[in-house]
This record gives structure tokens, C-alpha cells and sequence, in this order.
């Protein structure tokens, strides 16, 4: 982890309540965080227990109810929509359990776009996009379209097209929660060697104790609250909250999780939950 530097994500004070069936229901409930430059930060909890919710207000793809979100020293409440959009382009990864890749690009267009976004095209694009996948060994598979690729393969792509635009904060949503065991775990590896050799800062929303036990910090949502686990609770040897998992995922679903797989969001960017 960097040292001597300040936080990159503040949460003050922040709340957020949907709307379901008329009535309120608080998802999260006066969040304070701070997560410093170069740390990885995994957020644990249930499903729909609002890890969702909590990375789509640090990318300001949700505005809280209360209290202020600061990313890179800016208050993403202050910004207009395009100064969010344009801000997560150049500051913020975003990397989703179901890949969220553009199936009419192949692979090699897919890492590609974040850059033609940001104004870098042809021969440049292609070079910087090429160095990407040959880091996650995939530089033989450039112009295959990404339904011939495995789940794992897929997700290396993912990987690679969150980098592409060189941000400071790489947020991951269940990097691992689609794939199986063993493809998880050499996912979390590429996933924390990408981004520590680059001095990123990862923040990764997880129901996995493995993706909790490579953290450099662990924190849970309990509910709406975001509360320190202890290590003990890491390794999986004691658990002082698992009688909150074992609460109906059906009865919880989070409304973020709900507007990530309805396509809510601009599909020509991809730093946005159903873009790419």
C-alpha cells in the first residue's frame, strides 16, 4: 500500500433509501469511510445487503440520499452528469461479476474503447490496448468475439478494459461470484498484481472470505451500517455476523443490483454498470 498519502474515497455521513412499494427502505445508513491511495479494500456482506450501492456512489452512478461522497479530492455531488461521466473515464476502473463486455467488439476493441473515449485512437489505441492483454495473457485471443471466451478469459478482459484508461481507482463488483473456485482465485491474483504494480486503488464488493483475506482491510455492511470485521472473522474460523447471511437474498435484494442488470445506464460507456 502507498504510504503518506490521503485518502482517495471519503464517505461522510452518507445515506441512501430507495423506494419500494411505495414505502422507504434505508440501504445504507450514515457511512463514514475513508480509503487511502494504493489500498485494497474489500467491503463484505449478504447478498443485497447494498455492497451495489455503495460502489455505484463512489462512481456517482447513484446519488445519496444524505451526506457527501469525495473521490480524488471531488465532491461527486457537485459535479453535473457530464462531469461525472467524464470524470469516471479518467479516474475510475470498473470491473463486474457478469463481464459487462460489448459482444458485437471483439476483445481487442472491447480494451480499446476506453481509450477512443478519451480521445486516443487508431495505431496508439491499439498498441497501448495490446500491451493490456498480453498482461492478462490474452494477446492471441485480440480479435476473438467474446462469446467464444471462457468465463475466466472473459473476466481477464474485464480486467484489462478497466485499466485501459490508467485510473486511480479500480472498483470491482463480485470480480469472482461468477466464476468457478479455482478460476476465482487466479482472477483475485491478476486482479491485485494489476493493480498494486501500478499503485491503484482497489475497492472490491465481495461475498468471498478468499477476496476478504487478500485485503489490506476488511469492512461489512450490517444493517445499512459499514463496521470493521475483525481478522478472526477473515479466515473464516469465527464469524461474529453470519447470522445476517443466512437472511433470504430473495427478501434483500439490493436496488442497485436491480438497476445494474436492467441496463439503467449509458451503454457507450464503459465505465457505467451495462455499458460493456
Amino acid at each position: 500500500m502507498s504510504e503518506s498519502q490521503g485518502p482517495i474515497v471519503v464517505f461522510e455521513s452518507v445515506s441512501k433509501t430507495f423506494e419500494e412499494a411505495g414505502h422507504p427502505r434505508a440501504v445504507l445508513v450514515d457511512v463514514n469511510l475513508d480509503v487511502r491511495e494504493g489500498e485494497f479494500v474489500a467491503i463484505l456482506g449478504r447478498s443485497g445487503s447494498g455492497k451495489s450501492t455503495l460502489l455505484n456512489l463512489v462512481a456517482g452512478l447513484d446519488a445519496p440520499s444524505g451526506g457527501d461522497v469525495i473521490v480524488a479530492g471531488r465532491s461527486i455531488g457537485a459535479m453535473s452528469e457530464r462531469e461525472r461521466t467524464l470524470f469516471r473515464r479518467t479516474t475510475i476502473g470498473f470491473i463486474y461479476q457478469f463481464f459487462n463486455l460489448i459482444p458485437t467488439l471483439d476483445v481487442l476493441e472491447n480494451v480499446r474503447l476506453p481509450l477512443e473515449l478519451l480521445g486516443r485512437r487508431g495505431a496508439q489505441a491499439d498498441a497501448e490496448a495490446m500491451v493490456l492483454l498480453d498482461e492478462v495473457g490474452l494477446a492471441d485471443r485480440a480479435r476473438s468475439f467474446t462469446d467464444r471466451l471462457s468465463g475466466g478469459e472473459q473476466q481477464r478482459v474485464a480486467i484489462a478494459r478497466a485499466l485501459a484508461a490508467g485510473p486511480r481507482l479500480v472498483l470491482a463488483d463480485e470480480p469472482t461470484g461468477n466464476l468457478d473456485a479455482d478460476t476465482g482465485r487466479s482472477i483475485l491474483e491478476l486482479l491485485q498484481r494489476a493493480t498494486r504494480d501500478r499503485g491503484r486503488t482497489l475497492l472490491v464488493a465481495t461475498h468471498s472470505r478468499e477476496v476478504g483475506a487478500a485485503a489490506d482491510r476488511v469492512l461489512r455492511i450490517e444493517a445499512g451500517r459499514l463496521v470493521a470485521q475483525h481478522a478472526a472473522d477473515r479466515d473464516g474460523r469465527t464469524d461474529r455476523t453470519d447470522h445476517a447471511d443466512r437472511t433470504d437474498p430473495a427478501d434483500r435484494t439490493d436496488p442497485a443490483d436491480r438497476a445494474d442488470r436492467t441496463g439503467r445506464a449509458d451503454p457507450a460507456d464503459p465505465t457505467s454498470p451495462v455499458e460493456a
